[in-house]
Order: C-alpha cells, then structure tokens, then sequence
C-alpha cells in the first residue's frame, strides 16, 4: 500500500523534472493537498492511494460545490487529480485513471472582455504614469502575458531588428514577437531618452526598485479606468485579449495569433473569436 502523500511528493516532483514552471506545480500541489486533507478527515486515518475510488473525487467535487466554489476552481481541481492519477498509472501505483470518469463540472462560456482601437486610444492618453504608459502600450501591441512583458531584458529585446524574444513563457516555452511598427519609435524613444541609468537588466526599469511589479501596473489602470469613468475591468491580461481580439476583427489568420500569444493549440486562441450585436445583424442581412 502507498501512503497518498508520498505519491503527490514523487508526482510534484517529476513535474519538476519536465521543468514545468513554479506556478504550475504550486497550483497542483494545493489542489492535490486540499483533496488529501478532505479524504483524512472523511476517514479519520492515513490515506492510501489504491483505495481512493471515483466517489470520493465525486464527493469531494460536491462539497467544493456546496461552499460556492466557482465551476472553473472545481474544474481545475478535477483536472489536477486527472493529471495525477495519470501519472499513478504509469508508475503502475494504481491500474487505471478514476479521476477520468468523474463528470466535469459545466463551464459557463462568457465573452472576453476587450478594449477596441479608440478605447486603448483613450486609455493611454489617460495614463499619467510615463513607464507605465509605455508598458500598457508595449502589452497591447505585443499581446504578451504582464509576466513575460516585465520579465524582458535589455537583451531579449532587439530594437534594431525589431523583434521581442520572450524567454521561458507559459509552458516553458520560447518564442519571438516582431514590435509593430507604431511600437518600435516609442521603444527606441525610451530607451535612448527616458530609461533611468540604473543598475539592472530589466527593459523596463524603474529608479527606485529597477523594475515594475504586475500589481503596481494593474492598479494604474484600474485608477486610470475609474478616472475615465468606465464600468469595465480593465487589466493588464485585458489588453492580450484586446492584442488577439483586434487582429481577429482584421482577419489575421488564427494559427498566426496563436504563435504570437503562445498558445499551445487553436482552441484556446479561438476563444477571441468575438461577435458584436451589429456584426451579427449584418451576418443575418446577408442572406
């Protein structure tokens, strides 16, 4: 018999090898451990792997629902269990995946929200901070993650051949983005004019810390959207749904959006595919 907790331990540790990346494994190794400390309580005892059945994931999914945990927290935790006993098949711990005939809980499908041309217009001229005004502009014409963006390097991105090298993205991944031509003037413009001489590699710095935090660039533009006089959330991610919305709207290919953003397949990047009411009415005109 093989205690559970000594299994989660050997799992998170082979997502460590396939260097999967320290966000990733935190979030499995909380949904994993929320999971066990549920199946010690049910049972009063230690827990074993080969005992676990499909009703207690059923039983333990129910009572996240019962607490009014949202669909997709249930469904993320469902697909940690499913990843995990998969890997408990292969290593032979336990004879198939019972995580695969749980019923995953129902996804409400709800349209991204994204800012069109005018309102990023509108909401860059509204930004008083000058470094973050540059940022915003650099997250919407690139589409990349706030992460990828504020991690780039004075290295990883090549103004004279106008390219952007994001290293380590989402997946562990590398990829290059081209700086759109009405981004390239005002990179070139801060970096020959405005960027602090200070003693770090971050493209973008700062004189104080010699970098931006994603918190503090959020909630500019969360002060910046209320100044505005907006009823929408407007977040850094917000604007990598606009990047992929707007080029959408212009009928760029999408397995072209889908290297820009670094997706790992179409049907994520599918998910910007939006209607407005008056695209529509012009669709059903057309018959």
């Amino acid at each position: 018999m093989h205690p559970f907790t000594d299994i989660i331990e050997m799992f998170l540790q082979h997502m460590k090898s396939k260097e999967r990346s320290s966000e990733t494994i935190s979030g499995y190794s909380k949904d994993l451990m929320s999971f066990y400390r549920y199946l010690e309580q049910k049972y009063n005892g230690k827990v074993y792997i080969e005992k676990i059945t499909v009703d207690d994931i059923e039983a333990f999914l129910f009572l996240l629902k019962v607490q009014n945990q949202k669909p997709a927290s249930r469904s993320r935790k469902l697909h940690a269990l499913r990843s995990f006993f998969a890997y408990a098949c292969k290593k032979e711990f336990v004879t198939r995946n019972i995580a695969h005939s749980v019923e995953p809980p129902k996804l409400q499908q709800r349209e991204r929200t994204y800012l069109s041309e005018d309102e990023v217009t509108k909401l860059v001229g509204a930004i008083e901070h000058p470094l973050i005004r540059i940022t915003v502009m650099t997250l919407y014409y690139t589409g990349l993650r706030i992460s990828e963006c504020l991690n780039l390097t004075l290295s990883t991105v090549d103004l004279e051949k106008g390219l952007i090298l994001v290293l380590a993205g989402k997946g562990n991944k590398d990829r290059s983005v081209p700086i759109s031509s009405k981004l390239l003037p005002i990179l070139l413009d801060y970096i020959h004019n405005h960027r602090p001489k200070v003693d770090t590699d971050y493209f973008f710095a700062t004189q104080k810390t010699g970098m931006l935090s994603p918190v503090y660039v959020n909630r500019v533009l969360g002060e910046t959207v209320k100044k505005l006089g907006w009823k929408k959330k407007v977040t850094a991610h917000i604007l990598r749904h606009s990047f992929a919305s707007q080029l959408v709207k212009k009928n760029v290919n999408l397995v072209k959006i889908q290297k820009l953003l670094g997706h790992s397949s179409l049907k994520v990047t599918s998910i910007y595919t939006h209607s407005n009411i008056d695209e529509l009415k012009d669709a059903v005109n057309e018959l």
